[in-house]
């Protein structure tokens, strides 16, 4: 077991800095002392980054980390720290290593056993749950579903029977084609979207999926999606079963897997659904 206290260890340490999802304001005394402390800043996009160290004037050198050059900087970046410098991680807004860069320089850093700290600040899955009026707790925070159709599916399958209340990213031109899959595994849960948060055209969009896909209202921005999760006393047969079976092996089961998988879901006959099944076979041959 090992143990690393980042302010008492004589070593330099990597920090992991919040900063603002949109509203500079939100940038903490703390996260701008350490930026102004440390010997390097490396950050997701520098341009982005530059307007934060601009206004708060912090003069700090600053350098790329990416996903793209991540594996060529860890090495520089642990270096540096062994040399005796301080290095600060920022992401382009909220916390470094979720759904942002910085997961793969901590996990190094603390392999290495260079201290590792956060400097917490704004977190947009965070704050969209709290406002969302869906159940705070327990939640899970999922991040982004993958951008095809039959991947996100299967993602949402394994998602499906979580009772915790989950959070989710997604590109505005992508939003109404994650939630009309949401809404084909899920069934009809009550979702929020909260949109360019703490931003001029901050928007919570709360309802039904249902509701919110009969609409449609073009929307931009940055997106955080909160959704309900799974409760066993709503639980009701809304699909008919022998379609629910043909979804089930269209994501790869097997014709007696997927009967088996309904019936014991919805408290089925599973005789009864294998014959309705086969029948649906038939006469959709005889058409």
């Amino acid at each position: 077991m090992r143990r690393t206290y980042s302010y008492q260890n004589k070593s330099a340490i990597l920090y992991l800095v919040a900063t603002p999802i949109g509203n500079l304001d939100d940038m903490t005394f703390r996260a701008i002392n350490t930026l102004k402390s440390v010997n390097r800043i490396y950050a997701e996009d520098t341009r982005n980054s530059r307007v934060i160290l601009d206004k708060f004037e912090i003069t700090t050198p600053i350098y790329s980390y990416h996903e793209y050059n991540k594996e060529l900087k860890e090495d520089e970046i642990i270096k540096h720290l062994k040399a005796g410098n301080d290095v600060a991680i920022i992401s382009d807004a909220g916390l470094p290593v979720i759904s942002d860069p910085g997961f793969d320089i901590a996990r190094r850093a603390i392999k290495e056993e260079i201290p590792v700290t956060p400097i917490p600040g704004a977190s947009a899955g965070i704050s969209g749950l709290i406002a969302s009026g869906l159940t705070p707790q327990p939640f899970m925070f999922y991040g982004f579903l993958d951008s095809k159709t039959t991947k996100r599916k299967k993602e949402l399958e394994a998602l499906k029977y979580i009772k915790c209340t989950l959070i989710f990213h997604e590109a505005p031109h992508r939003l109404y084609e994650m939630l009309a899959d949401v809404m084909e595994v899920f069934g009809n849960r009550q979702v929020c979207i909260a949109r360019e948060l703490t931003k001029k055209f901050e928007e919570f969009i709360r309802g039904s999926l249902e509701e919110i896909l009969s609409q449609r209202e073009p929307l931009k921005g940055e997106m955080v999606i909160i959704i309900e999760g799974y409760n066993e006393e709503d639980k009701v047969l809304d699909k008919d079963p022998i379609k629910l079976v043909n979804d089930l092996i269209m994501l790869g089961y097997k014709s007696k897997e997927a009967i088996k998988e309904v019936a014991n879901e919805y408290n089925l006959d599973k005789r009864e659904l294998y014959d309705k099944f086969v029948k649906s076979k038939v006469d959709k041959n005889e058409a």
